[in-house]
């Protein structure tokens, strides 16, 4: 299954920073206490984009550890690397596209991480035997990425917006399944845990702005809502028309994220 999919490095940043001012949970902290991160481990992070993660378990670990970030965008790497100098360039970076097999021996790694991007594998159990593969026995996988009741109001305005149906989102329609499925096929011990995060917005503009970084003309998966620059405007001004309408009517809206965590042993 091929996902026709790319975001831009601006509309990611845009999102995380939005996540970050308007959310009331913290779900690097969820990760780190699932986690249990052990000094000395071996960590593969798979799509790890700017390299937050890598740098989340970097410092959790006080640097007692060897950590490497893949990741098929060579624009979010060269970020990642500019950030990596602030830790004399102690992680290390390189290209993974997690389509094809991963170049690392068998039984490499005791922790491999793969957040909010492996529902983009184009072959889910290919990628999952991949990242089996170089796990060693007793390694463990974590994966994030949405619950099918994710982000309900975001979807709800939009529609109301646009009178048209939300198209497939694949995290939502192949997290809790297709990909739950196959790690319980392939590991030994499997988990899931469930984050909830609330991102309550006072007023129109910042929801606004979530909505044009997840619909932008770049983000492939929206583009059954509009044709061109100019009808991707007209739906934004009329997004925009619902969401000052709840504001004016319930005071905020209260968008929350539902993330689920599968946490695999080998």
């Amino acid at each position: 299954m091929k996902i026709d999919y790319k975001e831009t490095t601006s509309d990611l940043l845009k999102r995380i920073d939005i996540h970050n001012k308007y959310g009331g949970r913290d779900i690097d902290q969820w990760m780190l206490d699932i986690l249990h991160l052990q000094k000395g481990s071996k960590i593969l992070d798979v799509g790890c984009g700017a390299g937050k993660q890598c740098f989340s378990f970097f410092n959790q670990l006080s640097g007692e550890c060897e950590i490497t970030g893949g990741d098929v965008s060579d624009e979010l790497l060269t970020q990642a690397r500019e950030e990596n100098k602030k830790y004399n360039n102690r992680v290390t970076f390189q290209s993974l596209n997690f389509n094809q097999p991963f170049a690392f021996e068998t039984n490499r790694f005791d922790l491999l991480s793969c957040c909010f991007a492996i529902y983009y594998a184009e072959n889910i159990p290919f990628t999952i035997r991949e990242m089996h593969r170089v796990l060693q026995p007793g390694g463990r996988l974590f994966t994030t990425g949405p619950m099918p009741e994710n982000k309900k109001v975001f979807y709800d305005i939009i529609q109301e917006a646009t009178g048209k149906p939300i198209p497939p989102m694949p995290g939502s329609s192949r997290f809790g399944s297709e990909i739950l499925n196959t790690v319980k096929s392939l590991f030994s011990e499997v988990q899931v845990e469930i984050f909830e995060n609330p991102l309550t917005f006072d007023t129109a503009t910042p929801f606004v702005d979530y909505t044009r970084a997840s619909l932008n003309e770049d983000r492939r998966l929206w583009v059954s809502l509009f044709e061109d620059k100019a009808s991707f405007e007209a739906m934004m001004a009329q997004i925009t028309r619902v969401a000052e309408e709840r504001i004016a009517r319930d005071g905020k809206i209260v968008m929350t994220k539902v993330v689920g965590g599968i946490l695999a042993t080998k």
